[in-house]
């Protein structure tokens, strides 16, 4: 396990490996949150347990408590783009990408020549060409559209010293039962919904009858909700989502591989059961000027940890072929440049019955 860089007390340690998912979705979730950790040895009582996860959200070592909207099964298209900035025209050209509202991350990255990554956000996904046609107008440089064609693995928690150090309390069976449907889009209500959490839930005792005023529904109806866009995929978790890089996690790492087509299947998986690695994708080349087309990304708290981690992946991937030394990279992250986070507004307004 890890030392966080933030002066965490042992209840904090236990809040971080318990909830990055699994939070009950019930009226009042805190007070069986609150008991699991007692079961764990860590005596807190409800309202303590909520003080705390709000501390810990104000002083930013939660990006956020709530629901992690999963923004693909809401509606609309997202991508990642690759992209030469000329060194002495850097900040310009990022300056330029940045002004698009459809470009929700962006980051430098070591690389040299595709040093500029950034995702693109779209109701429609016929939007992503003009929006990429106009940034290359504007910037004068050609745009590399990398669009996952398979998800093998999204999300990995962050687990620290102390209590709970498995991570493996899951409190998601609680609340109704409900059934998951196969509906593709959103109703009015479901939308309003959406965009109320996507920032995340009220740190308040009654997260869900807050949400419910909001929108005004019942209680009832929100937590049945919740918990079934949990079953059906619109929502990927409920619980608290640290900050990585308050945690110490401050070396981010892209690693990319050339892995032979007819591999990726039986090594996709293989690689996103690595605990450390928190996204694998699929994704296409670009012949000529980008020969990789399968994405892990790590993290690590320093340099050294990162470069172990990498090293693991690269041995797994040499059980199933031989990897040479141009087979593969790793592009660390040197500067955010933009981090909005994706805009579900119009994403969820157009698919809504």
């Amino acid at each position: 396990m890890i030392q966080a860089d933030a002066d965490l007390s042992r209840l904090d340690r236990a809040i971080v490996n318990a909830f990055q998912g699994g939070f009950p979705v019930v009226e009042r979730p805190f007070e069986p949150a609150a008991a699991a950790l007692r079961e764990r040895g860590v005596d807190v009582t409800a309202t303590d347990l909520c003080e705390r996860v709000r501390t810990l959200d104000e002083e930013g070592v939660l990006s956020r408590f709530g629901a992690l909207v999963n923004a693909e099964e809401i509606g609309g298209t997202a991508t990642l783009v690759a992209m030469h900035a000329p060194p002495e025209r850097f900040d310009e050209v990022a300056e330029q990408v940045n002004a698009h509202r459809e470009v929700a991350h962006n980051y430098e990255r070591e690389h040299p020549h595709l040093n500029m990554w950034f995702v693109v956000s779209v109701a429609e996904a016929s939007r992503v060409d003009e929006v990429l046609g106009d940034i290359e107008d504007e910037t004068g440089q050609a745009t590399y559209n990398m669009p996952k064609r398979h998800e093998f693995h999204v999300g990995a928690k962050f687990l620290l010293d102390g209590p709970v150090s498995d991570g493996d309390l899951d409190l998601s069976h609680l609340g109704p039962d409900v059934e998951p449907t196969d509906a593709r889009t959103l109703t009015p209500d479901e939308r309003d919904l959406v965009m109320e959490i996507q920032g995340g839930l009220p740190i308040t005792e009654t997260p869900y009858a807050d949400v419910a005023e909001a929108v005004g529904q019942e209680p009832s109806w929100v937590v049945e909700t919740i918990k079934r866009f949990n079953l059906e995929g619109k929502v990927r978790r409920v619980g608290v989502i640290p900050n990585h890089y308050a945690l110490g996690y401050s070396e981010n790492g892209m690693t990319v591989w050339n892995v032979p087509d007819d591999l990726v299947a039986e090594v996709g998986p293989e690689i996103a059961s690595l605990d450390f690695v928190t996204h694998c994708y699929r994704r296409p080349r670009h012949e000529g000027v980008w020969p990789y087309n399968f994405f892990a990304m790590t993290h690590g708290r320093s340099e050294a940890e990162s470069e172990a981690r990498i090293e693991q992946v690269r041995e797994v991937m040499s059980d199933y072929w031989d990897v040479g030394d141009d087979d593969w990279d790793t592009l660390f992250s040197t500067r955010i440049l933009k981090k909005t986070g994706i805009r579900l507004d119009e994403r969820a307004e157009a698919n809504t019955e």
